[in-house]
């Protein structure tokens, strides 16, 4: 993953939790440089140790950690500079899923090395649509989770519900989360 999804971990924990608590992550994660370098790759395996022990640390399940992660995401990649690339994926809620793909696609042109998930929406009302997850890697459903949260926050929506109703396994190619609101 690119440095940047770890620095946005370790704002999130710094800021939320105190510093103690990231220099005890960092640690436990044998993570010995000052800082990450955002537009640097680093190893997968980097951020799912940070996510492990940021769990253990904190006293909270990882599937929390992910999905406070993904809430986070949103804002913080608008404030380190990307707000604009958000905002030119979609003046609303569901037209900025229907252009997750592209958004994604201009990312890859500043990040070469990304492996970008993949998104479609379904079954569109005025008040609720379904976004199809698909991902090489495993275990970030909370994470996306989050991120949707995330956007119902910045799109103001109210009375919003957010929930996975489909697991990707052996019958389905997919992991499906239905959203809704007022």
């Amino acid at each position: 993953m690119y440095g940047l999804v770890n620095k946005a971990i370790q704002d999130l924990i710094s800021t939320q939790f105190g510093e103690d608590k990231w220099l005890e992550i960092k640690k436990l994660s044998n993570f010995e440089d000052d800082f990450f370098i955002g537009l640097q790759t680093y190893p997968d395996e980097l951020t799912y140790t940070m996510v492990k022990n940021a769990s253990k640390v904190l006293g909270a399940d990882a599937s929390v950690v992910m999905q406070a992660f993904g809430e986070y995401w949103i804002l913080y990649t608008a404030n380190e500079g990307y707000g604009d690339m958000l905002s030119l994926s979609g003046d609303t809620f569901t037209e900025f899923l229907n252009n997750l793909d592209m958004l994604h696609q201009r990312v890859n042109n500043i990040m070469p090395d990304l492996v970008a998930p993949q998104f479609s929406t379904r079954n569109e009302t005025e008040n609720s649509i379904q976004l199809e997850y698909r991902s090489k890697r495993a275990g970030l459903c909370p994470m996306v989770h989050g991120l949707l949260i995330g956007l119902c926050q910045r799109f103001k929506l109210s009375n919003y519900e957010v929930k996975q109703i489909v697991h990707k396994d052996a019958q389905n190619d997919c992991d499906v989360f239905s959203i809704t609101w007022k």
